[in-house]
């Protein structure tokens, strides 16, 4: 298993974007210097990118894009109080939200959560893992009551030539794309979760993020990650 993330301070970023939105590139691109300039100082600092639904009627359908992450979003919605669904979102810890392109809100929230440590330890390790199929292994520690497990798959290094919509003939690089996305209830200290893949997944460029989270959609209170390749 992985060692737990109880060591210093923590910020899971998760970004709601789409391929279809003009203003979502530049927060992707932060979302990635976040990302790299982290594994660089080995920070404990994950980076996911929910790619929504919602924007695929308006002349480009992300390959990425999934309701269930637009339910997620909306979820967020309800616990902080926001009028409607806007892209591109960044929500840190599950406790602050803003535009994902504004680099000084970002930067601000990313430090001030690295200033509280995780109050759950958790572990994970890849049990078994097949061409459509990841089976993750877990053990958290001191979870609150109501507490969740999310666990991503997450890819970097992706591509994608966009054709119609606002970004029509652009490339777009993307990095710390979820690819597949699964929330249990922790009911017990440890157990099994099983992700359904995509065929097209390179795990060489693949990661598991776990992270657990009062009552789904609130505080986020330990995290931890393991690459898919050791599997």
């Amino acid at each position: 298993m992985t060692n737990p993330s109880t060591d210093g301070g923590f910020a899971v970023v998760e970004m709601f974007t789409s391929q279809g939105c003009n203003s979502c590139p530049p927060a992707e691109e932060l979302l990635s210097e976040i990302e790299r300039d982290a594994r660089a100082r080995r920070q404990n600092v994950f980076a996911l990118g929910f790619h929504v639904d919602y924007w695929d009627d308006l002349g480009w359908p992300d390959q990425f894009a999934d309701a269930a992450y637009t339910a997620r979003q909306e979820a967020y919605a309800r616990a902080f109080g926001t009028r409607g669904l806007y892209t591109p979102q960044m929500v840190v810890n599950g406790s602050v939200e803003f535009v994902g392109s504004d680099r000084r809100r970002a930067a601000g929230a990313i430090m001030s959560a690295m200033a509280s440590t995780a109050t759950t330890a958790l572990a994970l390790s890849i049990a078994n893992r097949s061409a459509d199929r990841v089976i993750v292994d877990y053990r958290a520690e001191r979870p609150p009551e109501r507490a969740v497990l999310h666990v991503a798959v997450v890819e970097r290094d992706l591509t994608s030539d966009i054709a119609r919509g606002e970004n029509a003939g652009r490339t777009l690089r993307q990095d710390n794309v979820v690819r597949a996305f699964r929330s249990v209830g922790l009911d017990a200290d440890r157990g099994q979760v099983e992700l359904v893949t995509p065929p097209d997944l390179d795990p060489r460029n693949a990661s598991v993020v776990g992270y657990v989270q009062e009552n789904g959609e609130r505080s986020i209170v330990g995290v931890t990650a393991v690459e898919l390749s050791t599997a």
